[in-house]
């Protein structure tokens, strides 16, 4: 299957938006109309078949996790049942990376270090099972509360910023301190 992938970070149209609403309500990806709100203005690419349906889409959030102190975007993607298993994620991932990546470069000071993957797929955590796995571009750090593995896959030339603080009133605007 051939898909159209197409940036969308900072530019969701509420046509957009009420779209990938309905793609999550017809795949039972998100339980509720809140979360499908405030996950569509996340939307990083999306995915469209020839026909042009929207068959995946790539969403990011800015996060930082105690551990790392150090924002990243906690990247998630779904594709449609049709688009699963035909080699199409890596290149999805990659492509949504690029996108952030120059959001990224654009900025005085950036907003992230790269991407975090909670690895929800068991397929996908199964084949990579390396700390750095080449290709994927995405390292190992430990696991997550819910006991799934944890990944970043830093941008090109990704520096330190000062350290964010765990808690409290330091975390900048926007941003969600996880486990």
């Amino acid at each position: 299957m051939s898909v159209t992938v197409i940036p969308v970070w900072k530019q969701v149209t509420p046509a957009l938006a009420q779209e990938l609403a309905a793609f999550w309500r017809q795949h039972k990806a998100i339980g509720n109309d809140a979360e499908m709100k405030q996950r569509a203005q996340q939307a990083v690419c999306i995915a469209r078949d020839a026909a042009g349906v929207l068959c995946g889409v790539g969403t990011a959030v800015l996060k930082v996790l105690p551990r790392l102190r150090q924002p990243t975007y906690y990247y998630r993607q779904f594709f449609a049942r049709s688009l699963r298993g035909r080699r199409q994620e890596l290149a999805f991932f990659q492509r949504c990376k690029q996108r952030l990546q120059d959001y990224n470069r654009e900025m005085q000071r950036p907003e992230s270090l790269g991407l975090l993957l909670e690895i929800e797929n068991a397929k996908i955590a199964a084949a990579y099972r390396r700390a750095v796995e080449p290709g994927f571009d995405a390292v190992f750090i430990g696991y997550s509360p819910r006991g799934l593995p944890l990944r970043v896959s830093y941008f090109d030339d990704a520096q330190l910023l000062p350290p964010m603080p765990v808690q409290g009133p330091g975390l900048r605007r926007g941003a969600v301190v996880a486990g």
